[in-house]
């Protein structure tokens, strides 16, 4: 199904200095790539949503550590990195 886009004058102006520099073929390529990028960006975000709701959830239920024993730990593994 064909779209029609308006981008306005400074998005479009950036599609036309790509076709000129040569890094892309056509209007269409440029949007693809866009709309691919859009969607690897709503997929991270998705991964990031449900993994807070399980740290939300597992908080809920009370499956935590202390503080200080995740505190420790990872001043332990830093420092050990340096």
């Amino acid at each position: 199904m064909p779209i029609s886009v308006d981008l306005g004058a400074p998005l479009e102006q950036f599609v036309a200095d790509l076709l000129r520099s040569g890094r892309y073929n056509s209007k269409s390529e440029v949007l693809r790539e866009g709309v691919r990028l859009v969607q690897e960006r709503e997929a991270r975000l998705a991964a990031l949503d449900a993994a807070i709701a399980q740290g939300v959830a597992d908080a809920e239920a009370g499956r935590v550590r202390p503080l200080d024993l995740v505190f420790d730990r990872l001043e332990t593994k830093y420092r050990s990195a340096s």
